[in-house]
């Protein structure tokens, strides 16, 4: 199951999220009220009633679901794309965590950036915040955007690493493990990672690391087909 625009509309990520939390799962999430403080907070830094850009690297690029009038593909400096932060709802369990992609300190990423109309600021952007800001594992960001001929500031959702899932200096064969087996309510974790990797394809975009985790997230599902069978993933060929 995807998360949807209507999901984003009526607030229910927020109580899934807070379902789960009934179960025996603690989680700490942002009110609305702390979410619109958050969002007016960093709009002070622009220019009211200005178009504002949005950065994307991972989900927000194969399912934005926001209002957008402009779209442009794009790098930004000091940051990497990474799977940095255990995911124990949408793509994985407390039992098997999964992974989420954020941006981390250091190097370069090449992503999408998405120009909202100064109309649209106040709606589009509080349902962005309830999707990227409410567990508190991102800090939203200005970050200068380059498209090969202009410069301009975006807004980018980067990892949180002082909170408590954040994953640092984890092995590569951690990660990979992690993929391949995690599921959660949104669905596989695998599935996160290659509809990302097919977005920044189609967008022209390729990021070797993501492209070989792939590749290693294939194998390790093969081999757990091959031999218990206990992968679900339908793309483990078998």
């Amino acid at each position: 199951m995807s998360l949807s625009r209507s999901d984003l509309e009526a607030g229910n990520g927020q109580t899934r999220l807070l379902e789960a939390s009934h179960s025996g799962i603690k989680l700490t999430t942002l009110s609305e009220d702390e979410l619109q403080r958050s969002l007016d907070e960093t709009l002070q830094q622009q220019p009211p009633n200005s178009d504002i850009w949005i950065f994307a690297y991972g989900s927000l690029i194969w399912n934005p679901l926001i209002t957008y009038v402009e779209r442009r593909a794009g790098i930004i400096y000091g940051w990497h794309r990474r799977f940095c932060t255990w995911m124990i709802l949408g793509y994985g369990t407390p039992e098997n965590p999964g992974l989420l992609l954020g941006l981390d300190r250091g190097g370069s990423c090449r992503g999408i950036v998405y120009r909202i109309a100064a109309a649209d600021v106040p709606s589009e952007l509080l349902l962005i915040w309830r999707r990227e800001m409410l567990a508190g594992v991102y800090v939203a960001r200005w970050v200068r955007m380059f498209d090969g001929t202009q410069e301009f500031k975006a807004i980018a959702f980067v990892a949180n690493r002082q909170h408590p899932r954040y994953a640092d200096h984890i092995p590569f064969i951690t990660t990979v493990d992690s993929i391949a087996t995690a599921s959660g309510k949104l669905g596989d974790c695998a599935d996160y990672l290659i509809r990302t990797v097919d977005g920044l394809i189609a967008e022209g975009i390729k990021d070797r690391q993501l492209l070989l985790l792939r590749k290693q997230v294939l194998a390790k599902q093969q081999a757990l087909l091959v031999n218990d069978g206990s992968t679900r993933s339908p793309y483990a060929k078998g």
